[in-house]
Order: structure tokens, then sequence, then C-alpha cells
């Protein structure tokens, strides 16, 4: 990818700003001497930890200066958003994480203010949900699982992120593909993924529903046990996917960054300009490797487009589940 060249002051940084940036190589590359990074959810979770990522690349590579971080989570970025949404308007030093949750907990929640309310800058990576259990569960292979859901949905405390997300229509589609009612589902929504782990090694859940890489770690120490993964193919040789186990269900999680309301164009595009240089870089390469994401990277009109077919999209299917008017 060809990365346009222009002066700081015409990517949309204040002159204060470029006053500020170093000499020497870094200076050449750098295109923020700072920038406000919006985490709508706890630490943790797969927001949080696309947010990291970024820093991490973006420091080590000199693209950013300084990075500042701020989490407030609580309903699929519900509780955050209007934070972001009200102080960082034309803000153009401004980012916050976000991605198909934050989609469907604005639907559910009939939130005033949603992600229609914040400018698409990049969507960065998709991921796959994995479906686990405690490691001392009852159930040992996923059939065990589907099995007790068919057999009565409200005894299985399933737990995951914020209601009306990604994990909460996964189980919701588990339970439709069985022939059950998706509002029979006992389904536990946390605000971010340190809590769902806790909540599932501890037993208050009978089992997870989020992406791999959040519960990557716990599989790998044997907290917990993956029993199955969401994928339309396997992630990994050893695990099934729902859809080769019987039930005709595949989802996934899309990540991605956005900028505050009121920004210029030009500032819209400085940021989709960073996002831009970031994933050009081998770091950015390997950091997709090393968390088990996807690369999905797509900016500009292109990313606005696919928002408005996934929000509509979400509608439907929230609205087939029962969670939504």
């Amino acid at each position: 990818m060809t990365l346009r060249r222009r002066s700081l002051l015409a990517a949309g940084l204040p002159a204060v700003a470029a006053a500020t940036l170093p000499v020497g190589p870094a200076a050449a590359q750098q295109r923020f001497a700072s920038l406000y990074m919006f985490v709508p959810a706890g630490p943790g979770g797969g927001w949080d930890g696309l947010a990291r990522a970024i820093e991490q690349v973006a420091r080590t590579a000199g693209l950013v200066g300084n990075f500042q971080f701020e989490n407030v989570g609580g309903a699929g970025g519900m509780v955050g958003l209007p934070r972001f949404v009200a102080q960082r308007r034309g803000r153009g030093d401004a980012l916050m994480v976000g991605g198909s949750v934050m989609v469907g907990a604005g639907i559910t929640n009939r939130s005033p203010v949603t992600i229609k309310d914040v400018v698409p800058v990049a969507r960065m990576t998709e991921e796959v949900g994995v479906v686990v259990v405690p490691a001392n569960s009852e159930f040992t292979t996923i059939a065990q699982l589907i099995a007790a859901l068919r057999a009565n949905p409200g005894g299985v405390a399933v737990g995951g992120g914020s209601a009306g997300g990604t994990d909460h229509i996964t189980l919701g589609l588990m339970l439709k593909a069985l022939g059950r009612n998706p509002r029979e589902a006992s389904y536990v929504a946390f605000a971010g993924g340190g809590p769902a782990q806790a909540a599932i090694m501890g037993g208050q859940v009978k089992a997870g529903i989020s992406g791999y890489s959040e519960f990557a770690e716990q599989i790998r120490a044997g907290r917990m046990r993956a029993l199955a993964t969401t994928g339309d193919r396997r992630s990994t040789a050893d695990l099934p996917t729902l859809k080769e186990s019987g039930l005709d269900v595949v989802t996934a999680n899309w990540r991605g960054v956005f900028g505050a309301p009121g920004i210029s164009a030009a500032q819209r595009q400085a940021l989709s300009d960073l996002m831009s240089a970031v994933h050009t870089l081998p770091a950015w390469r390997e950091m997709l490797t090393t968390r088990g994401w996807d690369d999905a990277f797509l900016t500009g009109t292109a990313f606005g487009e696919y928002l408005t077919r996934d929000i509509a999209a979400t509608e439907g299917v929230l609205r087939d589940l029962g969670l939504a008017g």
C-alpha cells in the first residue's frame, strides 16, 4: 500500500502540536505528537487489547509520540460512547476503539447515542469466537454442552460480552438452531473480558463465549477448556467449529477505530493515514499472528459503507432473536 505524504498541518494537526514535534529521523514519520485513545470497555478485553496493540506498534515505529488512554466500560460501550462523543467533539487527535459488539449493544439498549454518531476511520481486525467452559466443568465436549442447551437452556448460564453483542447473538443463534426460543437463554453479560474470565474460571457461569484472543491465555494455562470455535472453518486443528458440530452457526467479531463527531475531512484523513501506516508495518503483521486476529483492514468510504450494511444486518438478526423491537 502506498502512503500519501503530506505536511503535518495539512493532516489536520494544530500548529502548536506541529511545533512540538522532535527533529531527527522520527520526525519524518511521526503523524501525531500525542493521541488520545478511548476504550469504551474495561481493561483486559478485546477492545482494550486492540488499543494497546496499536499503541505498541505506532510508538515503536515513531508514528505517534505519546498516547493517553481512558477506559470507561459498561453496556457494550453504551456507557462510554456518549462521553467520547460529548468530550472529544471536533478533536482530530482522538480515536475510539469499537466494533460489532457496539453495533448490537446500541440496538438492544435503544441508546440515544450509537456507533452512528462517531466517524468510521478503519476496520482493523476480525476474530472468530470460542466456546469455553471452566477447567473442572462436567462438559468435556461441545456435544455435551449442546445436549444440555437443547434440554434446558435456562439451566446453562453462559457468560460473555454485553447484551446484544456478538457473544450474545452467537448463543441466540445456537438455541435457534437447536429449535429452542433464544429468549430462553440464560445469558450473563459482563462489561469486559477480565470480569468474564473471572466468572467463568470461578464457576459463576457454566460456559463462556468470546473472541479467541480474550481467552487464549487461560486456555493455554489449562484454566479454561475450549470446546468449539464459531468460524466457518477450524482456527486450530484440535477444535471443531459449531458448524461441523451440527449447528449451522457462523459468527465473527470485527474491531476498528473511530474518530470523534465534528472532525473535518482533513482530520479524518490524517487518522486514516495513521492507521494505514500502522497496517503496513511488519510489526503489525506479527501482532496479528501473535494475537490470533485476522486482518480485516478497511478504511475510508468502504469502511463507512460496510458499517451501514452491518448495522442493518445486526438489526435483522436481533429482531429474529427477540432482542430488538
